[in-house]
């Protein structure tokens, strides 16, 4: 019995027939995955990070911005937490505050005063009180001030008085931590040899801008929380306290 042999133009048409459909499907996938990629874009770009407050607590690794020059993000030592922290490792801006600018947006859901730490260390000689503080500034916030019993001071050029000793200016605080223990630690306070806490207070729900600038050449930071006064210190600048939500710019 012979075999009947199919004409090569019928092979030929069958096989690039089958190769097309693969590689349209192929191409389809291909397609899909990019088109996914560009919907996540904005999320995976430091820029657009907004940290979203839940239950009173914000809580952000510092190195979750945009830096300029001279900033250095190192992960030495054992009191670190994310990927590292930043120092500013140029020159020092005592007196002029916006330099080697920093910026995050912050998303409140529940209004209302809360206070601001953050997790520092001095890297540079050995005296806590060189080397130890950076600026700081809620220009779009409702309040911003620092507060112990009996007394709170605004940053100059608020219109608000009293304002602090040492260093201030344009609604910048000088944030400083003190001590001789030098390694990273939870303190932020304002206002020379008279310690005041930092609070900030958002009356409407909304997304906020928290600016920092270079001070003090040598000065790290690990990480920064804002929390309503319901929750106590100890909680909101645990080790176990999880990151904020990051959603993203629209």
């Amino acid at each position: 019995m012979k075999l009947k042999l199919l004409p090569l133009a019928l092979i030929a048409a069958t096989f690039f027939s089958c190769s097309s459909s693969d590689d349209s499907d192929d191409t389809n996938n291909v397609d899909d995955t990019e088109s996914s990629e560009e919907q996540n874009t904005n999320c995976s770009e430091i820029e657009n990070y907004v940290f979203i407050e839940k239950d009173g607590l914000i809580s952000v690794e510092f190195e979750n911005a945009v830096f300029t020059d001279n900033w250095t993000q190192k992960n030495d030592g054992n009191n670190v937490s994310g990927k590292g922290y930043m120092v500013w490792e140029g020159n020092q801006y005592l007196g002029k505050p916006g330099e080697g600018l920093a910026t995050y947006s912050i998303k409140i859901t529940n209004p209302g005063t809360y206070r601001f730490m953050w997790k520092s260390a001095v890297k540079k000689g050995d005296s806590g009180s060189d080397h130890n503080d950076t600026w700081l500034r809620f220009a779009d916030a409702d309040d911003f001030f620092g507060k112990k019993e009996g007394s709170t001071v605004y940053p100059n050029d608020t219109g608000k008085t009293p304002n602090p000793e040492g260093s201030s200016k344009d609604g910048w605080f000088k944030v400083y931590r003190s001590g001789n223990d030098l390694d990273f630690k939870w303190q932020a306070s304002t206002s020379d040899n008279d310690s005041h806490p930092i609070f900030v207070t958002f009356n409407n729900a909304g997304t906020y801008t928290m600016e920092v600038s270079a001070r003090s050449s040598g000065h790290a930071i690990d990480k920064f929380v804002l929390f309503e006064e319901s929750i106590k210190q100890s909680d909101a600048t645990a080790d176990d306290v999880k990151s904020s939500e990051i959603t993203c710019k629209n």
